[in-house]
C-alpha cells in the first residue's frame, strides 16, 4: 500500500506506513476543526514524527523542530516563521492566524519557544499537534500542555510483532528473524533500520569478535564462494549513511523508520536477479501448491512465500563480500533470509547499551560480563558473592538487570549480551565462557512447560528464552524441542514461524518424522495424518462448519465443544463468545474462524459486520493462513462511489487528496466514508486493504 506519494523534486521513493491504526485515527481527529490538537510521547525512535507527518499529510500546517543546538536561543524553533526580534505577546499574535501547528521534539524547545507553545494552546485558536520524547528533561511549559489537561496525551508504545512483521516483509525475512530483530529493537525503528543495514552489507562488520557460543554458524541454503565463506545477496540496497540506494524499491528514511517497499528485489551490488524465479516472495505475494491444506489436519491453507520451487532462490554471484557475524544467509527452498549468530554492534546498539558499557560502580561491570556469558542461562543469585549485592541492587535499580521470582539473575535488554561479550578481552572471555552451558535441562523444561499448556488447550506466549537464543545464534536444536516448537506455533496460528521451526529441527536429523510432519502441516500438505486421539484433528470438522462430525468427541466444556455447540445451534452471539475466549487463549486462527461463521450466521447486520471486522483483524495476526472459514468473507455492501472513495483511502491518499482526484468536496468525501465504515464495522483506514477485496490484498 503506498502511503506516501513520490516528490517530483527530491524523487522521494514512497515507503508503507505501517500499523499504528488507532493511533493514527486519534491524531487525525484531533488535528480536526473545533479540536484543540494532541501531545504524542514515547522512546525517540518509535516513530512519533512519522506518525503525525502521516496523519497531517494532505492538512495546510506549519512545523517547527526542537535541536539541542538551539536550546538556548529564544524562539529559535520559530525563527522561519517570526521577525528577528518579536515579544512573546506578538509572537502569540501573529502565528494565530497558524490552523494547524506541528511542534517535533518539544522536550528540546528552549524556554521562550516553549512558552509560546504554551500560550498558543491556552488561546486555543491554534490546533497544536505535539511530539515530545519520554525520559529527557522538558521546560515546565510543554509538559504543562498535558498535566495542565490543555491537550489529550497520546503515549506511543512499542510497533506490536505483527505490524513490525509487515514493515519487514519487503525484506522476505524468515519469521524467527522477524521475531529477533523485534525483540532486539523493542520498538526503536530507528535501531531497526541500523540494524537491518548493518545485516545486509556485503562486507564484515568491522569490530572486535565474539567467542563462545555465540559462533555464527551456516544455515541450509547459504551459498558459499571459493574461500569457504558464506555470501550475501543482498548487496547494497538501502539509501542512507553511505549506502547505495540504487537498488528499486528500496530506501531508507532519513530520521523517523525503515523504508521497505513491497516486492524489493535483491538488486544490489554483485547481484543477480536476472534468474527466472529470483524475485523474493513477500508484501502480500502468496505462493501455494495446488491443494495445499491448513495448519492444522486437511484444511486447505497456504502461507506466503513458503514454497518456493529451487529455482526461486536468489543467485548470487562471486564478488559479493563475505558474510561477517550475523549476515544474512540465504533459506533454501523458501526464497527467505536468515540471520544467525550475534548481533553486529553498530553505532546505533553502542548508544543505546552506553549504560550497561560504561559501568564503574564497583563489581558491577563483573556482574553485567558473568550475566553476558552465562546467556541464554540465567544466574543463580545463590552464585553471587554478598559483597556483590549491593551491585546488584544498583544494577537492578538503573534497569540493567531483571531479577525472577526464584532468585535468577538475567539482562534486562537482548543486546546487552553481545555488547558485553564483544568488548570483553580476550582472557577475560576466556576465563568467563570456559565452561560449556547445560542447555539440555533447561530446554527439557521449556519442551514441557510448552506440553503442558497445549494440553490444557492454552496457547498463550510462555517465556521461552534458551531455544530462541540458541537457534538465533545458529546452535542446532534438538528434534524434540523444535517439533513441539512448531505444533506450538501452528496452533497459534503462527504457520510461517511454524515451518521455520520445523526446519530448525531437521538441520542435525533431517529424517526426523515428527518436524517433518509439522512442516507438511504448516506448509499446508491437507494428507499429513493425525493421529486419532489428536483433538485438534477432531475439531477439524468444527472449523470445517460441520460441527456434527465433532458432537461427542472433544473435551466436555471445554472452548473447542463451546465453539462447537454454538455452530451447531447456529447461535450468532455465542460464536462471538465462543471466538473470544479462543482468542483470550492463543488460537488466533480459531478465533478468526469463529468469527468468521458468526458473521454468517447472525441475523443482526451490524452484529455481522462487527464479527466480519474481528475476524478480518485476527487473520491478519495468522502470517497468510487462508482457510475454507475464511476464504469469501464478504463485507458489507458498498455503492459504487463509496467503493471508489474507500479504494483511494486504503491506498492512503487523505481525504483532500481524493476530494481533488474525483472533484468533489473534502465535506462529501468525509460522509461517503463515514458511510463506508459504517456498513464495514470500522473506522480504520489502515485496515481497508484488508476489508477490501482489492487485487494487491495481502492474503488472510
Amino acid at each position: 500500500m503506498r502511503t506516501y506519494r513520490q516528490d517530483a523534486k527530491t524523487l522521494e521513493l514512497p515507503w508503507p506506513f505501517t500499523g499504528r491504526s488507532e493511533e493514527l485515527e486519534r491524531v487525525r481527529a484531533a488535528s480536526a476543526g473545533g479540536r484543540p490538537g494532541i501531545v504524542v510521547t514515547g522512546p525517540a525512535g518509535h516513530g512519533k514524527t512519522r506518525l503525525i507527518t502521516e496523519a497531517v499529510r494532505g492538512l495546510d500546517h506549519v512545523r517547527v523542530t526542537g535541536t539541542p543546538e538551539a536550546r538556548d536561543l529564544p524562539l529559535a524553533a520559530f525563527a522561519h516563521l517570526l521577525p528577528d526580534t518579536v515579544s512573546l505577546h506578538r509572537a502569540v499574535r501573529a502565528l494565530s492566524g497558524v490552523r494547524v501547528l506541528v511542534v517535533d521534539d518539544a522536550q528540546l524547545l528552549d524556554e521562550t519557544s516553549a512558552a509560546l507553545v504554551h500560550q498558543l494552546a491556552v488561546h486555543g485558536r491554534t490546533r497544536l499537534i505535539v511530539a515530545a520524547a519520554d525520559g529527557a528533561p522538558a521546560p515546565g511549559a510543554v509538559s504543562r500542555l498535558w498535566t495542565g489537561e490543555l491537550l489529550p496525551r497520546l503515549p506511543l508504545g512499542p510497533l506490536p510483532p505483527e505490524d513490525t512483521a509487515r514493515l519487514l516483509a519487503g525484506a522476505a525475512l524468515e519469521p524467527l528473524t522477524v521475531r529477533r530483530l523485534h525483540q532486539a529493537c523493542r520498538g526503536d525503528l530507528r535501531l531497526l533500520r541500523d540494524l537491518l543495514t548493518a545485516l545486509t552489507e556485503p562486507t564484515p562488520v568491522p569490530g572486535p569478535a565474539l567467542t563462545g557460543a555465540g559462533a555464527p554458524s551456516r544455515v541450509p541454503g547459504a551459498v558459499f564462494t571459493g574461500s569457504g565463506e558464506p555470501t550475501s545477496a543482498w548487496g547494497e540496497a538501502f539509501a542512507g549513511a553511505g549506502v547505495s540506494a540504487s537498488a528499486p524499491g528500496v530506501a531508507l528514511d532519513a530520521s523517523d523508520g525503515l523504508t521497505l517497499l513491497p516486492g524489493a528485489g535483491l538488486a544490489g551490488r554483485g547481484v543477480s536477479v536476472s534468474a527466472p524465479g529470483a524475485g523474493l516472495a513477500g508484501c502480500g505475494a502468496s505462493v501455494s501448491a495446488p491443494g495445499t491444506g491448513l495448519a492444522g489436519s486437511g484444511v486447505p491453507v497456504s502461507a506466503p512465500g513458503a514454497a518456493l520451487g529451487p529455482s526461486a532462490s536468489p543467485v548470487p554471484l562471486p564478488g559479493t563480500g563475505p558474510v561477517g557475524t550475523g549476515r544474512l544467509e540465504s533459506v533454501a527452498g523458501t526464497g527467505e533470509w536468515a540471520w544467525r549468530g550475534p548481533l553486529p554492534v553498530t553505532p546505533a546498539v553502542r548508544e543505546r547499551l552506553a549504560p550497561a558499557l560504561e559501568r564503574s560502580g564497583p563489581g558491577e561491570r563483573d556482574i553485567l560480563d558473568r550475566l553476558a556469558f552465562a546467556e541464554p542461562l540465567p544466574l543463580p543469585l545463590d552464585e553471587l558473592d554478598e559483597r556483590d549485592l549491593e551491585a546488584l541492587e544498583r544494577l537492578e535499580a538503573d534497569g540493567l538487570i531483571d531479577i525472577g521470582e526464584q532468585g535468577a539473575v538475567t539482562l534486562a535488554h537482548p543486546l546487552h549480551g553481545t555488547a558485553l561479550r564483544a568488548t570483553a578481552g580476550r582472557l577475560r572471555a576466556r576465563r568467563l565462557g570456559r565452561a560449556a552451558p547445560a542447555y539440555g535441562p533447561a530446554l527439557d523444561a521449556e519442551r514441557r512447560t510448552l506440553v503442558r499448556q497445549m494440553e490444557r488447550l492454552d496457547v498463550r506466549p510462555v517465556p521461552t528464552p534458551v531455544g530462541e537464543w540458541l537457534v538465533a545464534h545458529g546452535i542446532p536444536l534438538p528434534a524434540r524441542y523444535a517439533e513441539v516448537r512448531a505444533r506450538f506455533a501452528r496452533l497459534r496460528g503462527e504457520v510461517r514461524e511454524a515451518a521455520a521451526w520445523a526446519r530448525e529441527g531437521l538441520r542435525p536429523a533431517p529424517r526426523d518424522g515428527g518436524c517433518r510432519g509439522e512442516l507438511r502441516l504448516a506448509e499446508g500438505c491437507p494428507d499429513e495424518p493425525a493421529g486419532p486421539d489428536d483433538v485438534h484433528a477432531r475439531y477439524t470438522a468444527v472449523r470445517l462448519g460441520e460441527p456434527g462430525r465433532a458432537a461427542g468427541r472433544l473435551p466436555a466444556g471445554s472452548v473447542l465443544a463451546r465453539h462447537a455447540d454454538a455452530l451447531a445451534r447456529a447461535d450468532g452471539p455465542a460464536l462471538d463468545r465462543a471466538a473470544e475466549a479462543l482468542a483470550e487463549r492463543g488460537f488466533t486462527l480459531y478465533a478468526a474462524e469463529a468469527y468468521a461463521q458468526a458473521a454468517r450466521t447472525h441475523r443482526d447486520p451490524s452484529a455481522a459486520r462487527r464479527s466480519r471486522t474481528r475476524a478480518v483483524a485476527l487473520a491478519r495476526r495468522c502470517q497468510g493462513a487462508t482457510t475454507p472459514a475464511l476464504a469469501g468473507l464478504v463485507l458489507g455492501e458498498l455503492t459504487a462511489r463509496q467503493r471508489q472513495i474507500v479504494t483511494l483511502a486504503a491506498a492512503g491518499l487523505s481525504n483532500r487528496e481524493i476530494a481533488e482526484k474525483l472533484t468533489l468536496s473534502v465535506r462529501t468525501v468525509g460522509n461517503h466514508l463515514y458511510s463506508a465504515y459504517t456498513r464495514l464495522g470500522t473506522a480504520d483506514r489502515t485496515a481497508l486493504p484488508w476489508l477490501l477485496d482489492t487485487p494487491d490484498r495481502e492474503t488472510a
